[in-house]
């Protein structure tokens, strides 16, 4: 007690602005669960493990601690099961994932000698019993940043609901064998609420569901309400109703007086049918599904070094998928793992490690290869070493709480709980390791991706530009015109409009979807491709010119992107239905490109008009970096101008400072042509998936009409790069790529991040990769022997490169 009263200079009560760590080691995933403990830092309130707080202890001095520890309690085997009441897991009203049940115990121990005093205790200083009890109440940075939890969003109160007008028609609805009355559907009916019209719901993407004639009715007539017959039970609330003019599920409180209008007791009612929250939990009958995660078969586990599962933070599968592929790459391991340990990242840290992104890269690394955080769970509810049976047995993994935190700070997306896509995802945090050891390119792993691409134009006078750029991923379009069974999709195609005339549906088994092989993709990318409306400063006007494309260097690890995602007609998102066949080894020998030849004239560099010269630039590195961080483009540009081009941190500040300045969406110069356009049709055009520049260019083209924009659009695929002008001059212009690796055009694919769903900001990620020679599946914490890797429904490939 005398040694503790001796420190208590080193022990603070927290505030409400302190961030007090409780969950998680800062070092490593270690948790009050760990055999050890947690040790929570009394003055600085950071967590250690058993292993790492002796580090904090030499590094900082600080000696008075909270030894916190959870032992699981036995759990009986007749528990009943709560009823949940929210859409989530393993949260308060939500499913019961049948958590295990902890007794907790609480000690100061005193560094270095561990000195051990119990609490609570009467006998303690009250500075210590006062900070402990503060410690302990508070409910953790971690929790606090996790507190919004995976739920389905809260059903609001429709406001058509309480002054809804329903129609005295006689319509008396039937307890049972309710059918479409516009088709023979008898499944996902919907009553509309005014008139008492029953009809089925919409078309999936896939073909299942009903024929739009609910919504095409709303169309018609205007009646804003319907209920989901089949979910109608004496808990009306969980009653599906959706509201077609606010596109939402919403609340009806006055359901009851709606159902009992075209009478219908709800009380007598049982569910057949399941709600929409609930089909989204429910897509275990879905190909891609069943496919990618290879659902249905008796999966191998897999433990050890390298085969740690990464725990789901909600809709954290992209960032799962991705990592377990990026931390396979030797560039990664290497720097992260092999070459630095977790004490040397902590001492080289700053006083909050939890903020340092090489100390969080080095505990992620740490914790997804050393094989220590991959072990069996055991059948028992006691301590009892019993393993689990081989092909029953899962790991609890890691959840990369801290590393989600910190690299998505920046990025108001990556930082939600929602969806994201893995490629967004990959980019962004490649971009933030690049930052990270800046000036340091001997030590930057984020190098290994990173190629030269160079495109070159020949103006219809003969002269040629080359422009270069700086990449990470090779963006590759599926030419479905290049499909290898074209007889079978004609003859499935037949079947498919027999059945629908018949009102039958295919199966599953029937479908048969285009087979696209990937050198049909590659050569796509480097084929020639026509570019109208070209400024020619040659001609001095517009001509057309041809683009060929090739890379400049071949990085240690290629990424591929399949674009899957499309835009159709009336603005309507669609992911592509198809296979492509990915070979194992693949030679790219002839992408690289040739730069520029003897005997080829360059076309002379542009002189600019006298109000142009006046037009201030901005740094194109910074506005894409900002751009992909989801900023208007145009807000970007006058960010890094605002800032003089000083560096992405400075004009993102700049930006989130004038998101509300009245000028904000004003062009930057009234010269050079920058017609003003409604900032709001391009921000519609922007949401459907198109860029900034080819929005702003198709609404100046069909005189603001957000239809024909779309419609030019599509009539023209080379908008993004159609008005480029000639601006080469004796020299490639481009970023320098010399310094970057390097070598043949032989490589091998070694993983696979494959997306599940109809867009990539919903649905489900999932990581096949090749290690110690075999295919392993990584899905969130499950990791198994791969029996049939689904290499031809890859979202993202990444291959090696064989000599790198």
């Amino acid at each position: 007690m005398d040694l503790l009263r001796s420190n208590l200079s080193r022990v603070r009560i927290p505030e409400p602005t302190n961030r007090v760590y409780k969950q998680e080691c800062c070092l490593s995933f270690d948790t009050p669960m760990s055999e050890g403990g947690l040790f929570i830092d009394m003055f600085t309130f950071l967590a250690f493990g058993k292993d790492y707080v002796g580090w904090n202890f030499e590094k900082t001095g600080n000696p008075v601690y909270l030894h916190v520890k959870k032992t699981k309690k036995l759990i009986p085997e007749d528990r009943p099961s709560k009823k949940p009441t929210l859409l989530a897991i393993g949260i308060d009203g939500g499913f019961d994932n049948n958590e295990s049940e902890y007794e907790e115990t609480h000690n100061i121990v005193i560094l270095p000698d561990y000195v051990s005093l119990s609490f609570p205790s009467v006998e303690l200083p009250e500075k210590v019993r006062l900070a402990a009890d503060a410690i302990l109440l508070d409910a953790g940075a971690e929790r606090k940043e996790q507190v919004a939890a995976w739920t389905a969003d809260k059903k609001l109160v429709s406001s058509y609901a309480m002054d809804l007008q329903q129609i005295d028609n006689g319509v008396v609805i039937p307890p049972s064998g309710w059918k479409c009355s516009e088709c023979d559907k008898t499944d996902n009916l919907w009553l509309n609420l005014t008139d008492g019209v029953i009809l089925c719901g919409r078309k999936n993407w896939d073909g299942s569901g009903g024929n739009n004639h609910a919504v095409e009715h709303y169309k018609k007539t205007g009646y804003p309400l319907a209920v989901k017959l089949g979910t109608i039970t004496a808990d009306l609330e969980a009653a599906d109703v959706f509201s077609y003019p606010e596109d939402e599920n919403v609340l009806d409180p006055l359901l009851a007086q709606h159902l009992a209008f075209f009478g219908i007791d709800f009380s007598s009612l049982q569910k057949t049918e399941m709600t929409t929250a609930e089909k989204e939990l429910d897509q275990n009958t879905n190909f891609e599904w069943n496919r990618i995660q290879e659902s249905g078969r008796e999966v191998e586990p897999i433990f050890g070094p390298g085969y740690t599962g990464l725990v789901n933070l909600g809709n954290s599968c992209y960032l799962a998928a991705t990592m377990q592929v990026v931390f396979s790459a030797r560039s990664f391991s290497s720097r992260y793992y092999i070459s630095q340990s977790l004490k040397k990242a902590f001492e080289a840290a700053p006083a909050d490690p939890t903020v340092d992104l090489n100390m969080q890269l080095t505990k992620l690394a740490h914790g997804l290869l050393s094989g220590k955080y991959s072990v069996p769970q055991f059948e028992n509810d006691d301590n009892t070493k019993v393993a689990a049976t081989p092909t029953s047995a899962v790991q609890e993994g890691i959840p990369p709480r801290m590393f989600k935190a910190l690299v998505a700070a920046s990025h108001p997306e990556f930082s939600s709980m929602r969806q994201q896509d893995a490629l967004e995802f990959f980019l962004h945090f490649l971009d933030q390791v690049e930052r990270a050891n800046a000036g340091k390119t001997e030590l930057d792993p984020s190098r290994s991706f990173k190629f030269g691409v160079e495109d070159r134009f020949l103006c219809s006078s003969g002269k040629v530009v080359y422009n270069r750029r700086l990449d990470y991923i090779l963006s590759l379009n599926i030419p479905l015109d290049e499909a290898t069974n074209k007889e079978e999709l004609e003859l499935f195609h037949k079947l498919k409009a027999e059945k629908l005339s018949e009102g039958k549906e295919v199966s599953g088994e029937e479908i048969v979807r285009p087979r696209v092989p990937l050198e049909a993709c590659l050569t796509n990318f480097s084929a020639p491709e026509e570019i109208h409306d070209f400024y020619s400063t040659s001609l001095q006007s517009k001509t057309t010119a041809v683009l060929t494309s090739g890379l400049t260097s071949f990085p240690d690890y290629l990424v591929l992107h399949m674009r899957k995602f499309v835009m159709e007609e009336g603005w309507v998102p669609k992911k592509l239905d198809v296979h492509v066949d990915v070979p194992d080894i693949i030679d790219i020998s002839h992408m690289r490109s040739k730069g520029h030849q003897p005997g080829e004239e360059l076309l002379p560099d542009r002189v600019p008009e006298e109000d142009e010269s006046e037009i201030p630039l901005a740094n194109e590195d910074i506005v894409s970096q900002l751009v992909s961080m989801g900023f208007n483009h145009l807000h970007c540009q006058k960010a890094a101008i605002n800032t003089s081009n000083v560096g992405v941190e400075e004009a993102m500040n700049w930006l989130l400072s004038h998101m509300d300045d009245p000028d904000i969406d004003a062009p930057i110069s009234k010269g050079g042509g920058s017609e003003s356009v409604d900032q709001s049709k391009v921000d519609t055009l922007i949401a459907f998936g198109f860029q900034d520049d080819v929005a702003r260019k198709a609404l100046k083209a069909s005189g603001g009409d957000i239809e024909k924009a779309t419609d030019w659009i599509f009539s023209n695929p080379d908008a993004s790069v159609s008005s480029m002008d000639a601006t080469a001059s004796n020299t490639t212009s481009g970023p320098n790529d010399a310094d970057l690796p390097d070598g043949g055009g032989k490589y091998r694919l070694m993983g696979i991040v494959s997306h599940i769903g109809t867009s990539t900001h919903c649905g489900h990620y999932v990581a096949h990769i090749l290690k110690d020679g075999r295919w392993v599946i990584f899905n969130d914490n499950k990791v198994g022997a791969s029996i049939n890797p689904p290499k031809d429904m890859g979202y993202l490939y990444f291959f090696e490169r064989f000599d790198c």
